[in-house]
């Protein structure tokens, strides 16, 4: 059986920056905590807590070290509550959430009304919601069109959780203009997401079967395999290679290989060299 992996597979810039910057904290001794999991990926986050770097729910859980702000970011709120306590604090936003925490504020401004396309409850999306609010703004979270309020008047800004489809920003803004709403839209999906979606789905319309790596927590993971599965009913999402399971390649002759932005290299390397041994 032939594997073959996506030409972009695997952990993003935000993701290795978050991983590098938690780890150089704990590299003199002692110990850290993240605001929440660093990644959405549950082996890594083992791995960072048997060196120390302990995901909390909050500031107020925090006793000693360094606090970090996750890949996702955080709300205006919780950022104000780690400085109120003076704790060490390492900022490890991707660049690409800071930026569209700064387009929602300033879209707030602008325009008073807010639509964040995006995933309801999710860290980064409520850091989005956080700072519209704080800007003054009416905020609503919709995942498609059928999520828009019946009423909402212009002008009306359009922001993007990071890990989104340009199919669904786009739903959302054809919806918005058969009402008569022209709105202002910030694309903030990162170029690296899109990269990974496109390169998934090619690949998955070229093989027998398709295994998509990462955290089933992961958003951006999730939505590679639902990505892949409108291609390839073959579709196995999973988080380490021993859950594969030779049945599902039954008659195959080619099986391919993708991974969400929270998925370092040496978990991929794993499954491909257990897959390349079926």
């Amino acid at each position: 059986m032939k594997v073959v992996r996506a030409e972009y597979a695997g952990a993003c810039y935000g993701v290795q920056r978050a991983l590098d910057m938690a780890l150089e904290a704990v590299e003199g001794g002692g110990g850290a905590s993240t605001l929440g999991p660093l990644i959405h990926n549950p082996q890594v986050v083992d791995e960072l807590a048997a060196r120390g770097i302990h995901a909390v729910d909050g500031p107020e859980d925090v006793e000693c070290g360094s606090v970090i702000i996750r890949s996702h970011g955080v709300t205006p709120a919780v950022r104000r509550a780690v400085e109120e306590r003076a704790l060490p604090l390492i900022d490890a936003t991707c660049p690409h959430v800071a930026r569209a925490q700064k387009a929602a504020a300033a879209l707030a401004e602008r325009c008073g009304r807010v639509i964040v396309v995006g995933e309801s409850g999710h860290p980064e999306v409520e850091g989005l919601v956080a700072c519209a609010r704080e800007a003054g703004g009416e905020v609503w979270v919709v995942a498609d069109p059928a999520d828009l309020p019946a009423n909402i008047d212009a002008p009306v800004g359009i922001v993007v959780q990071t890990t989104q489809t340009r199919e669904a920003l786009d739903a959302v803004v054809a919806a918005l203009t058969s009402r008569g709403i022209d709105p202002e839209v910030k694309n903030t999906i990162c170029f690296a997401t899109r990269q990974r979606q496109e390169a998934a789905a090619a690949l998955a319309n070229e093989v027998d079967a398709i295994v998509v790596i990462g955290g089933r927590n992961s958003s951006n993971t999730t939505r590679l395999a639902d990505i892949c599965a409108a291609e390839c009913a073959r579709t196995h999402h999973i988080e380490s290679p021993d859950e594969i399971d030779l049945a599902w390649f039954a008659d195959c002759k080619t099986v391919g290989v993708t991974a969400g932005a929270s998925t370092p290299e040496d978990q991929i390397s794993a499954v491909v060299q257990r897959l390349e041994v079926m």
